[in-house]
Order: structure tokens, then C-alpha cells, then sequence
């Protein structure tokens, strides 16, 4: 009982942005002091903050790519390495922006005969190399935050594209958000390629879990796959197993 109402004070919080105590008190028919009690589980998973007379989302600012890339880096690297263990010969595969999905074609074999679409600079760099490929990248205004490119009038274009695997990067990650993305400019474009794409493989380490940003792109029920640390909640797992999602636990 306890458990599922912390996960209800979670959703309604993330839903209204900001939660008083007795707003919490009334809606679940409980004393302040339990309510107080819930919410320091909540600060404890890191996606709300106290404030005067109430809790509200913790919304993440986008930080910049070369902090990112130093956090869990091995772990990242790991992650990108079976993912690229996913491709296969012929696939046409979407690389998401983003530091954990730009090492993917570094595993990969220059030889092999695929179609890759991006907007990530550094996937760009690397795949000029595979002479064997189709490359399309795409987006028209670079990014220099998330080195990647963006433009939100070239997403139609995205409707002509069939993707049998995108592998997909996001801020954060959470059973009633699914997966976020802090830049509008993005959105669009991540949320397009998964109604296009007959997998979506999320390539996301354990820092991105139970944080909630700006925009949804996908529910977290859409996902097929997902490629992360061992070192993740229960009720994840859980979630996964109820849904059907597969779930790859990488150490590191």
C-alpha cells in the first residue's frame, strides 16, 4: 500500500509540476507526517525537491555534451558495445544524439553493408569511414550543446523512412514518462523516429533513471529494448517483465 502510493504521489507530482502537502493529505486520506515520510523516499530517487508547503518535479537543466560524456563513461562504453552486437547485415538503424549512442559505430565493422541514419555529429565522423554504407544524416541546424543536428521543419521528411532499430538516447527515464528529452528543438525528431522505427532500443546508463525531463518522446511501454546498468531499482525490472520488454543488464 505504501509503495503503490508513493509511486501515485510520484506520477501526480510529475503531472502537476508542483504538489502541496495538503493537496497530497486530502487526495490520499493521509496525516501530514505520513506524506512527510513519502516524500523523503521521493528526494531519496532524486525526481522531486521540497519546497515551502510542498514538493515539486525535479526537472533537469541539459547539460552540456562533454560533462555528460565524462559521467559513466566506461559504463557507456560497455552499453555501446552490445548494442552494436545488435546490427546486422542489411538493417537500416537510427543513431540517436547523444554520448552513449556516438561510441556504437566505433564497434562496429567498416565492411558491413547497412543503411544508418543520424543527426549525431560524432556518428557522422565516424561512419564517412564505412565505405559499404548508406549514410543519411539528418537535420539542418547543428546543436553545438548536444552535437547533434536539429531542425524541426525537416521531420516530415522522417515519414518516408522504415527503421528496423533505433537506438535511442534520453535525458531521463521514468515508468510514467517514459523516455525524456530536455531540448524542444529534439523532440520532434526522437518522437518521430520511433513511430517509424519496428524497434526502439534505448541506450541509456543508470544516471538517467527516476529523472524526468521536459518532453516525453515515448512511453516507456513502446520500448522493445533496453541496454543499462544492473544497477537499477526493482520496480524497473519489474515493469520490464510485465510488459515484455527485453532488458540487457551491462556491468561497469
Amino acid at each position: 500500500m505504501k509503495s503503490k502510493r508513493i509511486d501515485e504521489i510520484e506520477k501526480m507530482v510529475l503531472k502537476l509540476e508542483t504538489v502541496s502537502i495538503e493537496e497530497l493529505c486530502d487526495e490520499f486520506d493521509v496525516s501530514k507526517n505520513t506524506i512527510r515520510r513519502d516524500i523523503n523516499e521521493l528526494v531519496e530517487r532524486d525526481v522531486i525537491e521540497k519546497v515551502y508547503g510542498g514538493i515539486k518535479a525535479k526537472r533537469l537543466p541539459l547539460v552540456s555534451y562533454e560533462k555528460r560524456d565524462d559521467f559513466h563513461r566506461e559504463q557507456k562504453r560497455n552499453i555501446a558495445e552490445f548494442a552494436s552486437s545488435l546490427i546486422k547485415e542489411g538493417d537500416v538503424i537510427y543513431i540517436d544524439s547523444g554520448t552513449t549512442a556516438a561510441q556504437i559505430p566505433t564497434f562496429l565493422d567498416k565492411d558491413i553493408d547497412c543503411t544508418i541514419i543520424t543527426n549525431n555529429f560524432d556518428v557522422v565522423e565516424v561512419c564517412s569511414e564505412f565505405h559499404n554504407a548508406n549514410l543519411f544524416v539528418i537535420g539542418s541546424l547543428y546543436n553545438y550543446k548536444t552535437r547533434s543536428f536539429v531542425e524541426l521543419d525537416t521531420s516530415a521528411e522522417l515519414v518516408n523512412f522504415n527503421i528496423n532499430k533505433a537506438f535511442m538516447a534520453a535525458t531521463g527515464l521514468t515508468i510514467d514518462n517514459g523516455l525524456t528529452n530536455s531540448d524542444p528543438l529534439e523532440y520532434e525528431m526522437k518522437k518521430k523516429i520511433c513511430q517509424n522505427s519496428t524497434e526502439i532500443i534505448a541506450v541509456v546508463d543508470e544516471s538517467k533513471f527516476n529523472k524526468s525531463t521536459l518532453l516525453t518522446y515515448c512511453p516507456l511501454s513502446s520500448v522493445n529494448h533496453i541496454i543499462s546498468s544492473d544497477n537499477i531499482a526493482d520496480r524497473y525490472k519489474e515493469f520490464f517483465i510485465k510488459k515484455e520488454i527485453i532488458y540487457t543488464a551491462i556491468e561497469g
